[in-house]
């Protein structure tokens, strides 16, 4: 089988064409040693099949990200046959960078210049073949998005996988190449494989190299006695950079020939759409909108306010069609929103699913709930229906809820704009010292913590690393999503609040309490660095069904293997703790839950939490417990407060919890949201930071969830007795964040 890697730039599309050339045949996983994705899959419409594998998006191969290392030892170490690079025919002098050191090695390559529709869309004109001759390699003029060019460029790749290729060099200084070729005269005599692209790495002094020869770099340190270059010193690196993009600007200027802009409209469409989006003063707004609309989609118990504007449905074949059979008699006031009307309609069919269950385990009793107080009078009809079942239902119910808010994620990160919001949000606040290049850690986090915390790493400040590392349980993670709708529909149960409303500020909140904490975190430190912050922004274009599918897919692929494993698991654990108990002098299955063995960890727990509301009340010490269990897997939270409040379907459940307070529910929320996040992601920040600062950050997520959730519930109590009152200390709490804000302000400025 022929081995393709696929090699490019971020955002030049490269994932893209990997989705449409392998199809289903996909696989994800980790390079060996490395927590970095690794995607493979297999192209079969040619006679020979192709194994594809998807390199992480590069800009050099240089060893400064995982990512680089990752793509640079698989190219130079596991011998592909061909490499596809793929190039962003409207940006050629960056991408180009990455293919003048990928000719340097020995390995047949085949240039995908990618996006070229858009070139032409945009009245522009390429010339392809000038790149082809110059570099020496195949060039296939495709569209990955539109799917055009694709059995050209795979047709190339496999016959330049047959013929042998040797490594050449763009550059053309004299004395800087009779250095390189010397050194790599002396690689060859080693047996070293590329010795060219080697040569050239040992002269930028790249890290990897010189640790690996440093019995040539007398070579190097010999010649940079007789040069020097009046801009660049004797740092070869920049000089060889330098000269990289010298040869570009000179040799491939026209390849796009820009369309006549003498009458000064040279704007694109995305040009265009920019000056709204990412406007200066509406670019923040606009985004806080969107946010919210997208919750409100999702979340919203009430579509467009239709019922606060006076519609009112009592048709009862109309109310179940809205509420998954959740006719009781009355009039549905207005109608849900789409994920709401989903989950109901999902919740309906997991409790027949267990309303099934129960009527086996029951011996085929009467349907209902004789055969549900049947089944749970065995140790085995308890486990299975009460325990495992109740709690998968509570979790898996809110499925189409978690993948509407993935969907629209995932229309934002395929139509470009997700990169404009780490834009919008490091001008915003860059003046308080956080910068995009942490922000994008964090919106990663939006999906899962352990790949945000993970890309930190291109933080090149410590500080900045750690700061970031401390801020990322404020962006929720999906697995917290499940959290947020329970509440959310407790809220709605309870009689206070929009449920979209709620869920927006979990959301909003976390960002805006990220800013706070950063702010006071850099009162209290004398650092002063902010890092600087490049990134392109990719061109807009519209949604491709495939790529959001796929990445749904992944998501929920995920999401069920958590729920066989991880969370069943913990299920069983939880009902066995629930279950059985010291009562009457022995052990055995408790009639009273406050007698089980988790009952006794519970009420231990809920003293300790007794200052954040929420385990004030009798039922107390089952949210201390379900925030506990939260550290193996967010979902956990929901899935224990299922078994633990006997609740089977989705409203039961929220109408069990009604014991909460309105500032009760926000302070629970506060605290899952700041607090340890889940195991896989402690582990991942230990392996990021030292052992020292890894205790801080313990101490700093637990601290700041207890702190701010107490906070949360007594400030909220505080404005259900004297809202007066309540104002104040808002007041006073607004006004120290705005001190430090101008102090961090005024120290950024002046460093």
């Amino acid at each position: 089988m022929i081995r393709v890697a696929l090699a490019g730039n971020p955002n030049c599309g490269k994932t893209t064409l990997f989705n449409i050339l392998t199809g289903s045949s996909a696989h994800v996983g980790n390079w060996p040693g490395v927590t970095v994705d690794k995607k493979t899959g297999i192209y079969k419409k040619l006679d020979e099949q192709m194994e594809i594998v998807d390199l992480p998006g590069i800009y050099s191969l240089s060893p400064y990200t995982p990512e680089e290392i990752v793509s640079r030892n698989f190219i130079l170490d596991e011998h592909p046959d061909v490499v596809i690079n793929v190039v962003d025919a409207t940006n050629l002098e960056r991408n180009l960078y990455l293919t003048t050191q990928l000719l340097e090695i020995n390995v047949p390559v085949v240039i995908a210049l990618n996006m070229s529709d858009l070139v032409r869309k945009n009245g522009d004109k390429l010339d392809s073949k000038i790149l082809k001759d110059k570099l020496g390699v195949e060039v296939v003029e495709i569209s990955a998005l539109r799917g055009d060019g694709l059995s050209e460029l795979m047709n190339a790749a496999l016959k330049a996988s047959s013929a042998h290729r040797e490594g050449k060099t763009l550059l053309k200084d004299k004395d800087l190449m009779h250095l390189v070729k010397d050194i790599s005269i002396a690689f060859e005599g080693k047996a070293v494989e590329n010795p060219l692209f080697h040569a050239v790495k040992l002269v930028e002094n790249d890290e990897l190299e010189t640790k690996a020869h440093p019995d040539l770099l007398w070579m190097v340190d010999k010649f940079k006695q007789t040069f020097s270059d009046d801009t660049f010193g004797d740092d070869f690196e920049a000089l060889i950079a330098d000269a990289r993009y010298k040869y570009i600007a000179k040799e491939f200027s026209t390849v796009v020939t820009k369309k006549d802009v003498s009458n000064g409209k040279n704007e694109t469409k995305s040009d265009r759409i920019d000056k709204v989006l990412t406007h200066r003063i509406w670019g923040l707004p606009i985004f806080i909108a969107i946010m919210f609309f997208i919750f409100h989609f999702t979340f919203s118990e009430d579509l467009l306010f239709m019922g606060k504007m006076g519609l009112s449905i009592e048709n009862p074949g109309l109310i179940n069609f809205f509420t998954g059979m959740g006719y009781e008699g009355e009039a549905l006031e207005g109608i849900p929103s789409l994920g709401v009307w989903l989950q109901s309609w999902m919740g309906w069919f997991t409790g027949q699913f267990i309303s099934g269950f129960q009527w086996i385990c029951s011996g085929f009793k009467e349907f209902g709930d004789v055969a549900a107080e049947a089944a749970s009078s065995t140790w085995y009809g308890s486990l299975i229906c009460d325990g495992v079942l109740a709690g998968l239902d509570s979790v898996c119910s809110f499925i189409p809820q978690i993948m509407l808010l993935f969907l629209f994620i995932a229309i934002m990160e395929d139509t470009g704009y997700m990169a404009r919001i780490a834009f919008i949000l490091d001008r915003a606040f860059r003046k308080f010292g956080l910068s995009g290049k942490a922000f994008i850690p964090m919106l990663t986090g939006f999906g899962c913590s352990v790949p945000g915390i993970m890309a930190t790493r291109t933080i090149e400040n410590e500080v900045e690393k750690n700061r970031t590392i401390r801020l990322m349980t404020c962006f929720s993670c999906g697995a917290k999503a499940p959290i947020w709708a329970l509440l959310a529909a407790v809220a709605t149960a309870c009689g206070f609040g929009y449920a979209d409303i709620f869920v927006f500020t979990i959301y909003i909140g976390g960002i805006a309490l990220a800013i706070i904490l950063a702010i006071f975190m850099r009162v209290f430190t004398k650092d002063r660095y902010t890092s600087p912050f490049i990134m392109e922004l990719p061109q807009y274009h519209l949604p491709q069904a495939r790529n959001v599918a796929a990445h749904l897919w992944e998501k929920l692929k995920h999401y069920v293997y958590k729920a066989a494993t991880i969370l069943t698991a913990s299920l069983i654990v939880i009902w066995f703790l629930k279950t059985f108990g010291i009562e009457n002098g022995s052990f055995c299955m408790v009639e009273d839950i406050d007698n089980s063995l988790i009952g006794y960890i519970g009420m231990v727990l809920k003293y300790v939490f007794y200052p954040c509301g929420w385990a004030i009340n009798a039922d107390g010490w089952k949210y201390a417990a379900a925030s506990v269990t939260g550290l193996v897997a967010k979902e956990d939270v929901v899935g224990t407060m299922a078994v633990l409040f006997n609740g089977g379907a989705e409203d039961t459940l929220a109408e069990s919890i009604h014991t909460l307070t309105a500032s009760g529910i926000y302070s629970f929320a506060v605290f899952n949201l700041l607090t340890f996040p889940c195991m896989a992601a402690i582990a991942t920040a230990r392996a990021e930071q030292t052992r020292i600062e890894f205790l801080k950050t313990l101490a700093f997520w637990f601290g700041v969830s207890y702190v701010g959730s107490a906070a949360v519930y007594w400030v909220g109590t505080l404005y259900e007795v004297a809202w007066w009152g309540g104002l104040i200390v808002t007041l006073a709490l607004a006004a120290g964040v705005v001190t430090s804000g101008i102090l961090v302000t005024r120290k950024t400025k002046k460093a």
